[in-house]
């Protein structure tokens, strides 16, 4: 068995935004030689996410909007994890809502691999989501198979 494993790298520019990641995936499948397995690809931070959907932007400003009414960012002091203390001091944190958001569209994607290609659904697309963004972060990439 045959195992692979690379790390990308994402500086999305606003806070939240939601990068099609499929390329580099696929780019890593040709690398490893895999034919037949699996990918696991997953982000390596607590405020960012990797999630299997369409690639189409009116669903992107949905999830948007959906999100930041499940975990509004404002007010920040809403948020105990953005306080610290009995007395409730701001501790400088303001990225509550990005854990939360995060844990709703969650942590991974696993897609199989057939005949050396990602085995899509139709409209399949995996993205990398970002809910605390201006910052570099990592994504994994691991291939297991044959």
């Amino acid at each position: 068995m045959k195992t692979f494993r690379k790390e990308l790298l994402f500086n999305v520019p606003s806070r939240v935004g939601f990068v099609n990641i499929t390329p580099q995936v696929e780019d890593c499948l040709r690398e490893s030689g895999v034919k037949e397995g699996l990918v696991l690809i997953n982000s390596m931070h607590i405020t960012s996410s990797v999630f299997i959907n369409d690639d189409e932007s009116g669903l992107h400003e949905d999830y948007e909007k959906w999100l930041e009414r499940l975990a509004p960012h404002e007010p920040t002091s809403q948020y105990r994890h953005n306080r610290t203390g009995e007395a409730g001091w701001l501790t400088g944190e303001d990225n509550a809502d990005a854990h939360l958001k995060r844990q709703v569209m969650g942590r991974e994607a696993v897609v199989a691999v057939t005949g050396g290609k990602l085995d899509f659904g139709t409209w399949e697309q995996i993205f990398y989501g970002e809910f605390d963004g201006r910052r570099k972060k990592r994504v994994l990439v691991k291939v297991i198979g044959e």
